[in-house]
């Protein structure tokens, strides 16, 4: 018996949310409903040792009260230049390896590269283990070589003037190889007639890279971009590890503060209002990048 054309029309539009169920299910319970909740609980006075019952509604005080923080207010700002730091150094320094290794300038580019992407999946903790000791104060490699050198020994993450920079030269370290690897694979679909009509135009390598390599890695680079933004924002393991937000909380960011106003404090509302606050910060910094790396239609 054959079944009618409206059945089978039911089923093939049944089968793909069928598929696509688990997943949404997943993302459900593990991203929006803890969202949803963080959003709730910031709108009132609790404390995690107490039940969840005893919650008080409080409404926007808790908004209030972060914003008149000034330990808060430092932490959003260092947030914020970490991140962005992160996206002005560790973007330009990934297009260049990735141009230089698409390019075959450099010798052993393949090595290089699977070294390189190699320190992206170790984990953050070993990653900053590694370098507290290379920037050790006392018989690090890093002020070891500076010293041979005739430099000045620095303190790295023991002076607010050098701490959060120095968590950057990790971050960017960690996310090199990653990026080039993101932005090589871009390199691979731009063809090379492009290349080969601009050097017998006489453009140099500066002028390629403007007027032909940028341009046509739009995609990669905002999808470098966002992804940065997203891991800027969200540091905590290499701050919680090394610095502990100190000294002086140059190195204090919203993530860390939150914890600790949490758990130390014991306010879980405004903890929860600080992290609603850092959500809205990254979905206005990756919303902007990808409306600014968006493809615009022909003239």
């Amino acid at each position: 018996m054959r079944r009618g054309a409206g059945t089978v029309g039911t089923d093939r539009g049944l089968a793909p949310l069928l598929f696509i169920a688990p997943a949404a299910l997943l993302i459900l319970a593990t991203v929006l409903l803890p969202i949803l909740m963080s959003g709730w609980i910031s709108l009132h006075q609790w404390s995690m040792l107490t039940p969840i019952t005893s919650m008080e509604w409080v409404g926007l005080d808790n908004y209030a009260a972060i914003f008149r923080d000034a330990s808060f207010l430092r932490a959003l700002t260092n947030t914020l230049v970490f991140a962005a730091a992160l996206v002005f150094i560790a973007l330009p320094l990934s297009l260049l390896l990735a141009v230089l290794i698409h390019q075959g300038q450099i010798r052993g580019s393949r090595a290089i590269l699977a070294v390189l992407f190699a320190t992206y999946v170790i984990p953050t903790v070993a990653v900053a283990l590694l370098w507290g000791y290379l920037l050790s104060p006392r018989g690090g490699p890093v002020n070891e070589l500076l010293d041979a050198i005739g430099l000045p020994i620095q303190p790295w993450l023991g002076s607010p003037r050098t701490a959060l920079w120095s968590l950057v030269l990790l971050t960017t370290w960690q996310y090199l190889g990653y990026f080039t690897t993101i932005l090589i694979a871009g390199l691979t679909q731009v063809p090379r007639e492009y290349y080969e009509a601009a050097q017998i135009d006489g453009a140099g390598m500066l002028r390629r890279l403007v007027s032909i390599t940028i341009p046509l890695l739009r995609r990669p680079l905002t999808f470098a971009a966002a992804i940065c933004l997203i891991n800027g924002l969200g540091v905590f393991d290499a701050v919680n590890v090394l610095t502990k937000g100190g000294p002086s909380d140059s190195t204090n960011v919203v993530t860390l503060h939150a914890v600790r106003t949490a758990f130390d404090f014991g306010s879980a509302g405004r903890a929860a209002a600080m992290t609603v606050v850092l959500l809205g910060a990254v979905v206005v910094a990756v919303g902007t990048v990808l409306w600014m790396g968006r493809d615009l239609p022909d003239a």
